[in-house]
């Protein structure tokens, strides 16, 4: 087994996956070693929702491009047939919904193994991952800091090398702010280009999408190549290309005009975040790329005020299908502070407000749109200063406003949840690392469906500067 955590040590998805065709290792051999290494960081971490072994174990051999690669999915609106879905609640309890999402089908046929479901806060409008029915998920980085939110559980199973990537959703920065945190590639697709079915049919407004969180962008690029495609049905979908995200890497980069954004409205950014988003122009401007630093073009609270008149209706509708489906109302104590705040506040507006919110996202995304005609992509810190110790962006009660909801998460992180309502790609890059030895990542934002811009320029940026050596010093590696 020692030859097999050697390997895993050194291989990405791709990597391992062409091992086990060149059958130099077997899916069994990859699984049980992800497991040891999961049993291993997983009592420092606390990032697995609900082991799946003997499942794993179990599962029909799948030929595809990640044959016999382990991985985990998160444990949040992404139901599993041999999972439960408990979305991070305690409300939920024991529930099973026996299918499986579009992507996870698809995730699956790709011959994936899937060993577990990661953690996740309560619905996901936590930007840590921390709940009362799982406790804290913690960095690999630095264990007294949080892995971030709401792909937490993913995150820090990823970064501690326990697989070479992991499953994840994005509503508001779900997956680029804990790949920031835990020092790992985070890309969020455009609105539609990754289906969402069957139970969900616009997740937030449209806000909602999915994909993973890698060590390596080739990784990305695979597995967009396996999810990428509307759903039968689906109200949304992205521009589709001829040539294959992987294949794309193969491309030269052509010169890019970049936009660099280094002020987050009333939220003031950290040296060190500052600094980090510098480090990165510098980086681009040094692989031939143009940077202008530019004013950002969305006024953050007002966009914040849209947003949660759309995410607290649409949570409310879910709680309340919810108490439909066991036969009894969620009651306030079931939930979470955070929830109970965003219920109690905007839960009940009314139609025309709703109407409203949808129509200031549309809006914004025809206003950004424009704006980016004069650049090919835009650069902003992914996060105002480096990840939060356990507790510190977790302390309002319900009886705090929402105004004090905002201020706590979104002044920490008020960048990337604008992008999920313009329907743009946008990823998180880990090039720097603070004096405390934590992750910083650097947001960068393409056209709408223009993904393969941002893969190439991640590639580059991975090949001028690589990450994956980064090692956290909680980890499952065999030295």
């Amino acid at each position: 087994m020692k030859d097999i955590h050697s390997l895993m040590d050194q291989c990405d998805g791709i990597a391992l996956a062409e091992q086990v065709k060149k059958k130099e290792v077997t899916p069994k051999e990859l699984l049980e070693a992800s497991i040891e290494r999961l049993e291993k960081v997983n009592p420092s971490i606390n990032a697995v929702a609900e082991k799946l072994y003997d499942s794993a174990r179990e599962a029909p051999a799948t030929t595809g491009a990640f044959e016999g690669v382990p991985t985990l999915v998160k444990d949040l609106f992404a139901p599993m047939q041999e999972a439960r879905m408990s979305n991070g609640s305690l409300a939920l309890g024991e529930a099973r919904p026996g299918l499986d999402d579009s992507v996870v089908s698809r995730l699956r046929a790709s011959g994936l193994r899937f060993i577990g479901t990661s953690t996740a806060p309560e619905f996901g409008i936590s930007y840590t991952t921390e709940s009362t029915r799982f406790g804290a998920t913690r960095n690999p980085w630095n264990l007294d800091h949080s892995a971030g939110g709401s792909s937490g559980g993913a995150a820090a199973i990823v970064a501690a090398r326990v697989v070479p990537f992991a499953h994840g959703n994005d509503g508001g920065g779900s997956i680029r702010v804990p790949s920031s945190c835990c020092g790992l590639f985070g890309l969020k697709p455009s609105r539609g280009l990754a289906p969402s079915g069957p139970l969900v049919g616009e997740g937030w407004g449209g806000m909602g999408c999915v994909h993973a969180l890698t060590i390596s962008v080739r990784d990305s690029a695979a597995l967009l190549d396996v999810v990428s495609g509307a759903d039968l049905g689906a109200p949304y979908a992205a521009p589709t290309q001829q040539m294959s995200y992987l294949n794309s890497l193969q491309q030269t980069v052509k010169p890019l005009r970049i936009a660099l954004v280094e002020d987050a409205g009333p939220w003031a950014l950290s040296a060190e975040a500052l600094a980090s988003v510098r480090h990165t122009a510098k980086l681009c401007e040094s692989l031939g790329h143009s940077v202008e630093i530019v004013k950002f073009p969305v006024d953050l609270p007002s966009f914040f005020s849209s947003a949660f008149d759309v995410i607290a209706p649409n949570t409310l509708s879910y709680v309340q299908l919810l108490g439909d489906m066991r036969g009894a109302p969620v009651k306030d104590e079931e939930l979470e502070a955070g929830t109970r705040i965003i219920l109690r506040e905007r839960g009940n507006i009314s139609a025309v407000k709703y109407t409203q919110a949808i129509e200031h996202f549309h809006r914004l995304g025809r206003e950004m749109a424009g704006f980016m005609q004069k650049f090919d992509v835009l650069l902003t810190p992914t996060l105002t200063r480096e990840p939060p110790k356990i507790g510190d962006i977790r302390t309002l009660d319900a009886n705090a406003s929402l105004d004090e909801f905002i201020q706590q998460s979104h002044g920490y992180c008020p960048f990337t949840a604008v992008f999920n309502s313009t329907g743009q790609p946008a990823m998180s890059v880990p090039l720097y690392w603070t004096q405390n030895n934590l992750p910083l990542g650097s947001q960068f934002v393409g056209r709408f469906g223009e993904e393969s811009t941002l893969l190439q320029l991640a590639a580059q940026l991975e090949q001028a500067q690589p990450w994956a050596n980064n090692i956290p010093p909680t980890n499952a590696r065999s030295k």
